[in-house]
């Protein structure tokens, strides 16, 4: 499988359109299509912008090793319950307010 199969896979993996994909890691959808298709061949800032914004496993990416994300969204709600449970009652207050902000702007976003 090439890197470029391998972007298509986990676009899939993600459960994004192409579109959606594209807009979050700043591309144009007939880029990211034409990655896609082997028609272009995926470079190193495409890579880098794929790693960061879906924490993405770059070795797997690269090379297929490994796994496909640096964590799981279970070990991540597993890692912040773990934290929220540590903090003061007024601090969790202050993080849930944070996350509704911040669906808010996920939510604007998504709509432009």
């Amino acid at each position: 499988m090439t890197v470029n199969e391998r972007i298509k896979e986990i676009r899939q993996k993600l459960n994004k359109s192409q579109r959606e994909f594209a807009k979050a890691i700043y591309v144009s959808y007939g880029y990211l299509s034409e990655i896609e298709t082997g028609q272009k061949e995926a470079n190193e800032r495409l890579i880098h912008l794929i790693s960061g914004a879906f924490s993405v496993n770059k070795h797997w990416l690269l090379t297929g090793e490994g796994r496909m994300f640096n964590s799981t969204p279970e070990e991540k709600l597993e890692r912040v319950t773990g934290l929220f449970n540590e903090l003061y009652p007024e601090f969790q207050d202050f993080v849930l307010r944070q996350i509704d902000e911040l669906i808010e702007l996920q939510n604007i976003r998504h709509e432009k």
